[in-house]
């Protein structure tokens, strides 16, 4: 047994969530996260462009409301990021895409005659693409982590509080050790 004053119940990682590793494999954190627990990312580049020029030919008319309908058609589990559409904008307007009107931050967009064809000639993808931001809202839905963080939390607190009193011995590290894999099996079982 290592010494309890160093003795970390929640394994090599450093947390509850496998902060240190990555988070791969973890229910919350392991979903989207490439090697190193960097986010993988949702949508590339060709399926961004392909859905942010349906959403400006659907009347999407500002950077932040392109941003804002992606977040809630996902149930807020993707938005790209400012650093990701507004260099995209410039380049649809750069290829003839769009239409950039207005001076100061909120400029208004709209598709030319060659954006529109090339929404009406990925219609397709795009309706494909979206269900795939459906599918991340109904995800959203069901696995709502807030009353999973607020119990994880509770754990931790009391666990970091039991533990760290003086008279924390190995077996009552042991005793605690059990009782969480033993959740944990119940968990799984369900």
């Amino acid at each position: 047994m290592k010494n309890p004053e160093t003795f970390n119940p929640f394994g090599r990682r450093g947390g509850p969530h496998g902060r240190g590793g990555g988070g791969r494999g973890h229910p919350m954190h392991g979903e989207g996260r490439g090697p190193g627990g960097r986010r993988r990312k949702q949508f590339d580049g060709d399926a961004l462009r392909v859905m942010v020029v349906d959403l400006i030919g659907s009347g999407t008319a500002h950077g932040y409301d392109l941003i804002r309908a992606f977040s809630e058609r996902s149930g807020g589990s993707y938005a790209p990021s400012p650093g990701m559409i507004y260099p995209l904008i410039t380049l649809l307007a750069e290829l003839g895409l769009v239409d950039v009107a207005g001076d100061g931050a909120r400029k208004s967009l709209s598709l030319t005659e060659t954006g529109e064809a090339e929404r009406a000639e990925n219609a397709d993808e795009a309706e494909r693409l979206f269900k795939r931001l459906d599918a991340l809202a109904e995800r959203a839905a069901r696995l709502d982590p807030t009353p999973v963080r607020r119990a994880m939390m509770n754990l931790k607190t009391v666990l970091m509080d039991r533990l760290g009193r003086d008279d924390a011995s190995e077996e009552t590290i042991f005793a605690a050790v059990e009782k969480i894999d033993a959740v944990a099996r119940e968990i799984e079982r369900l």
